[in-house]
């Protein structure tokens, strides 16, 4: 009876040893595969990771990267994963505290998405050890849903939260050397082109003629309502009801696309015909010429500002002035 008694103790003491070495040295074989960045599981594989015991935490996203499933999420968040754990791994840690980053596809862990009932991917778990000092009575996984698009910093700030307190690696981007070159290819080719140019541009650039167009018309489109119909979403025309085509809306809080376009036409041109006046006609060596071309000018100004008020007034019937012939 003691020999029976003493044979199994013994077994009970090389079993429990047995059981401690196990999981640690299931996570130094899982470590050794990471290659620095996840380790790609199936579904055995997976069972055995996550199983218990396990003094470490297993951090796996459950994807579909493949393009006939249509997951361009898990395409998407496939490069800043893969950032995570390579961050993790090459950084500087704690030696207690054990981390394992996994990646598990559906074409590799069917019955893994079937056990687990999963409808949509990617899915991110987090399964806290059972044995060791950062052990915990449920050994429950944590899951984090994606409902959009969403960076590596988000979801490593997310792990971190779900790791125990202390210092942990940062997360640490490649340097994208092809966007260096591009950018002072870029500005070289600008710097370049600027010098090239700018004998011929500069004098464009001081041509007080150019930016005094280019504010006419800048007010122009303002005082004629551009903005209004950009915030109203104005109809460009719209019919009068007896078959026909309306230009003007009625009342002065509103107004059509093509009104506006007609109103900026007229103020354009009463503003070519005061500038002729003011400037070009007495600048005229000719004198009949001069005369002929001041009543020319006064007769657009005339007829123009009478043309602006008929609008005016067909707008509101109320508007009581109004110029001949219109």
């Amino acid at each position: 009876m003691k020999l029976w008694t003493a044979l199994f103790l013994l077994l009970s003491v090389v079993s429990g040893v047995l059981s401690a070495k196990s999981t640690p040295d299931k996570f130094a074989r899982y470590q050794s595969l990471s290659r620095s960045g996840p380790v790609d599981l199936d579904s055995a594989s997976y069972e055995e990771l996550t199983s218990e015991p396990r003094d470490y935490f297993a951090v796996v996203i459950l994807t579909a990267t493949d393009a006939r499933f249509g997951c361009l999420l898990c395409r998407d968040f496939e490069p800043e994963w893969d950032l995570i754990a390579r961050s993790w791994n090459k950084g500087t840690k704690p030696d207690d505290l054990k981390v394992v980053y996994g990646t598990l596809d559906f074409d590799n862990g069917k019955a893994v998405f079937q056990k687990l009932m999963l409808q949509t991917a990617p899915v991110l778990l987090v399964f806290p050890p059972t044995i060791g000092p950062f052990a915990k009575v449920e050994g429950d996984p944590l899951r984090f849903d994606f409902t959009g698009p969403i960076s590596a910093d988000q979801i490593y700030s997310w792990i971190e939260r779900q790791l125990p307190d202390g210092p942990k690696p940062p997360l640490v981007r490649p340097i994208n050397y092809m966007r260096i070159v591009t950018t002072i290819t870029i500005l070289m080719a600008s710097v370049t082109l600027s010098a090239v140019l700018y004998p011929y541009v500069l004098p464009i650039v001081q041509n007080r003629n150019l930016w005094a167009a280019i504010s006419l018309i800048a007010i122009l489109l303002f005082t004629s309502g551009q903005m209004f119909n950009h915030i109203r979403k104005v109809p460009y025309v719209a019919g009068d009801g007896r078959g026909g085509i309306s230009y003007f809306a009625g009342g002065f809080q509103n107004q059509f696309g093509m009104e506006t376009q007609i109103v900026a036409a007229i103020y354009a041109v009463l503003s070519f015909a005061t500038i002729a006046l003011a400037l070009k006609v007495p600048r005229m060596e000719d004198v009949k010429g001069q005369q002929l071309a001041v009543l020319i000018w006064a007769a657009v100004l005339f007829g123009t500002y009478s043309f602006l008020l008929s609008v005016f007034k067909a707008k509101n019937g109320g508007y009581p002035f109004y110029l001949p012939p219109f």
